[in-house]
C-alpha cells in the first residue's frame, strides 16, 4: 500500500498508526511506516505519519520513534483527538529535544485532527499552540458521536448527509475550523469520504468543503484522489474570470478609479482579493503564467 500511494497522484501521503491499525499491530505497523519513510523514493511528495493518540498507550511512543528514527523525508506528525493546546505543546516541547539532540536541519511539523466538541471548543487556543502547526482536520466521524449525532451510513464520514438534513450538517464545525486556520496562516482540511465507490457524493462534499475555504479533503482511496484534486484545482474558467478580475481592476486603478465593473457587475478590492488568490495558486500549480 506504501508503494502505491507513492505512485498515486496524493499530493500528500500519511502513513497511518491510529485508526486503521488493530491493537496488535501497532508495534509492527510504527516500524513499517519508519522503514517506508526512509527507504522510499517518495519523490517530490510530501510524506506524514499519524500517529496514534496521546489518550493511548501508544502514542507517546509513536512520536518519539517516528521522530527519532525518521530522516528528512518526513514533513510532519498528524495527531488525532487534538482536545486540547497542550497536546501541541506535548509534541512540540518532545520533537524541540529530539531535534537538539540529533540536529536535524527542517523542524518537523505537526497537523493537528479536531474530532470532539472538546476540541472544536478549544480550536482557537490549539491553531496558536505552535509554530510548528501546519493545518487543522476535521474527523467527522468521531466529532460526530462527541455530540450525539446521528449515524446516516455505514462508515459515518460524510455520505447519505442530503437524506436527514436540509442542507450542510457541518456548515458551523467546518467553517469554525476553516476560520481558526486561515487566522492564523494554516491550512484547513476535510474530512475523508467514506463511500469510495460514490464519486458524484464525494464531488458533492468536496465541493462543499471548497466552497466554506477548506484547501483540501484527505481520501481513503486511491479511487478518490483525481476527483479532488479537480475540486481543488482552479478550472479553466475560474482562471479565466481571475485574469479577467484582475486586468480590469488594473485598467480601473491607471484611471484613478477605486472599484470597476465587468459584464455589468462591480468589482472593488474584496474582488480582487479573491481572483488574486486563485490566479496565485493556479500559477504555483503550473496551470497559469
Amino acid at each position: 500500500m506504501h508503494r502505491k500511494a507513492r505512485e498515486s497522484a496524493a499530493d500528500v501521503v500519511m502513513l497511518d498508526l491510529e485508526d486503521s491499525v488493530p491493537l496488535n499491530a501497532k508495534v509492527a505497523a510504527r516500524r513499517a511506516a519508519i522503514e517506508a519513510v526512509n527507504n522510499l523514493d517518495w519523490g517530490d511528495k510530501t510524506i506524514t505519519v499519524r500517529m496514534n493518540g496521546f489518550d493511548t498507550p501508544f502514542g507517546f511512543r509513536d512520536l518519539l520513534e517516528v521522530a527519532l528514527e525518521t530522516g528528512e523525508a518526513l514533513s510532519a506528525i498528524v495527531i488525532p483527538k487534538v482536545d486540547h493546546p497542550a497536546d501541541i505543546h506535548c509534541a512540540a516541547r518532545l520533537l524541540d529535544g529530539i531535534e537538539m539532540e540529533h540536529g536535524k536541519g527542517s523542524p518537523m511539523g505537526i497537523e493537528a485532527t479536531i474530532e470532539s466538541a472538546q476540541g472544536m471548543q478549544n480550536i482557537c487556543d490549539i491553531a496558536v499552540a505552535s509554530p510548528r502547526l501546519i493545518s487543522l482536520i476535521f474527523g467527522i466521524a468521531d466529532y460526530s458521536a462527541s455530540i450525539g449525532a446521528r449515524l446516516t451510513s455505514l462508515s459515518g464520514h460524510g455520505e447519505a448527509e442530503e437524506q436527514i438534513y436540509p442542507g450542510h450538517r457541518w456548515n458551523f464545525a467546518l467553517s469554525r475550523l476553516v476560520m481558526a486556520a486561515k487566522a492564523n496562516d494554516l491550512l484547513a482540511v476535510d474530512a475523508p469520504y467514506g463511500n469510495f465507490k460514490d464519486i458524484p457524493g464525494l464531488q458533492r462534499a468536496a465541493s462543499m468543503s471548497c466552497a466554506l475555504g477548506c484547501d483540501g479533503k484527505w481520501v481513503i482511496h486511491p479511487g478518490q484522489i483525481d476527483t479532488i484534486n479537480r475540486v481543488f484545482s482552479p478550472s479553466a474558467e475560474e482562471i479565466a474570470r481571475a485574469r479577467k478580475i484582475l486586468d480590469a481592476y488594473q485598467v480601473a486603478q491607471q484611471q484613478g478609479i477605486g472599484a470597476a465593473a465587468v459584464d455589468g457587475r462591480m468589482i472593488d478590492n474584496a474582488t480582487v482579493r479573491l481572483a488574486q488568490r486563485l490566479w496565485q495558486q493556479a500559477v504555483k500549480m503550473g496551470i497559469a503564467c
